[in-house]
């Protein structure tokens, strides 16, 4: 009777997600074994609820091809298959680089065991423990193997839902590197560490540890779930156990009345994953003097200008994209090889999607940029360039006369007003000595 309430609760909740499209096509292809192909039903029959075409093949065969005549055959791959150590030939951790190249994303699960996606990992600044090491907790108590963990997720965070229940995992951890394309989604609770079970040795994690200077294999340092989004906007999830999506996961209570939260995080990382959530992109961008309409291709130093950027975001439920003006951090750079001006992109009140900044060009001649360069975890990259000229004003452009150059002007002024009362007193002065000699000689 507890199962099916919770199955039940799952399903209902679930269902308010349904017919969300990805932006970038539906086409999923699902890597797994045949016989496991029932532990995931759940999550994967609720991906094709939502209207995506879901093809499954084992990881040894040969066909349905990830790529043929160069182009991707599928806008999305999960690889559920964690615990195998031999792919069909064009399941490699090279063609996996290719996919994302090709705006292909990815969902991979990983394995406690040596697989060739282990290695795969480090590419992407995931270290592994060692082989054999997976992650262990005692807390809290629990019936069932310390392997099995409930944890808790954030309540807040830009990819999951709100107020999420806790999830079960059960796998093996990682820890990130510095690379700014990496996006915690989950991290392993911090009374967790990656202990030798199967065949792992204590000794080797010191030798990991102390080697790869991660310190010790323990706590919230280490990850569960990560995203990485590439520069091209192409998303990968790597999760530390397949399990996480499985039915028994999804059905399983954390605590007595309370079911686990597995089935909508399952949902909310394949959500992001396939590019239907936080997704942006740049519409279009004017350029133009202020009162006016006309973009120009170069303008004169000190002109004013007004740049506008025009955003949308994409909605997933129906499948369109629209304005979107929640940004708050946007900026434009006018840039000639280092930004000469750097101001907020605000947006406009009363006009969605739009943001706009004014600012005067600088005194300097050039080729100048519009550069638009907005990165942030989890969403979508913002990169727009546009080249323009900046150049001197005409011969006739400059003012005739110049405020600050009055003191100059008043100097020539008079100098000359004074030269030519000189003159004429000098002239003057010397008719009048003639006269004045003429009379005497007389």
């Amino acid at each position: 009777m507890v199962y099916l309430r919770s199955l039940l609760f799952l399903i209902a909740g679930f269902a308010t997600g349904l017919n969300a499209k990805s932006s970038t096509g539906d086409s999923v292809l699902v890597i797994v074994e045949p016989k496991q192909q029932d532990n995931y039903s759940l999550f994967l029959n609720g991906l094709k609820k939502q209207g995506y075409d879901l093809t499954f093949r084992a990881p040894k065969a040969e066909a349905p091809v990830v790529i043929e005549y160069d182009d991707p055959t599928f806008a999305h791959v999960i690889l559920l298959a964690s615990e195998n150590k031999v792919f069909a030939k064009d399941i490699t951790p090279q063609s996996l680089v290719e996919l994302l190249g090709k705006k292909t994303n990815l969902i991979i699960a990983l394995s406690p065991k040596q697989t060739p996606l282990s290695s795969l990992a480090a590419e992407f600044s995931l270290t592994l423990p060692p082989p054999g090491t997976p992650l262990i907790s005692y807390f809290p108590k629990r019936e069932g193997p310390p392997s099995v963990i409930p944890v808790s997720v954030p309540a807040t965070h830009s990819i999951l839902s709100e107020n999420l229940h806790p999830v079960w995992f059960s796998g093996v951890p990682h820890s990130l590197g510095n690379n700014p394309l990496l996006v915690p989604i989950l991290r392993a609770p911090a009374e967790s560490f990656a202990a030798e079970t199967d065949g792992g040795s204590p000794d080797a994690l010191v030798d990991a540890a102390e080697r790869g200077g991660e310190g010790l294999w323990a706590g919230s340092q280490l990850g569960l779930v990560t995203g990485f989004q590439t520069l091209d906007g192409s998303r990968v999830t790597w999760v530390g156990g397949a399990a996480i999506f499985s039915d028994e996961y999804a059905t399983k209570e954390v605590s007595k009345g309370v079911p686990s939260g597995n089935l909508q995080f399952a949902r909310d990382v394949a959500k992001w994953t396939f590019q239907e959530s936080n997704v942006l992109r740049i519409d279009r961008t004017t350029h133009n003097l202020v009162n006016s309409t006309k973009s120009l291709e170069q303008y004169t130093t000190n002109d004013q200008i007004v740049y506008s950027a025009y955003i949308s975001k994409y909605d997933s439920k129906t499948s369109t994209w629209a304005p979107y003006s929640g940004i708050k951090d946007l900026q434009l750079e006018f840039t000639m090889l280092d930004p000469h001006i750097r101001t907020a992109l605000l947006p406009v009140p009363g006009v969605p999607g739009k943001y706009s900044a004014a600012f005067r060009a600088p005194d300097r001649h050039g080729v100048f940029k519009f550069l638009i360069n907005y990165k942030r975890k989890g969403l979508t990259s913002l990169q727009s360039s546009t080249t323009v000229a900046v150049v001197p004003p005409r011969h006739d452009g400059y003012p005739r006369f110049l405020s600050a150059a009055w003191p100059y002007y008043t100097g020539a002024i008079s100098t000359s007003v004074a030269f030519f009362l000189f003159s004429a007193m000098w002239l003057a002065g010397d008719s009048h000595e003639k006269r004045a000699k003429g009379h005497k000689a007389e």
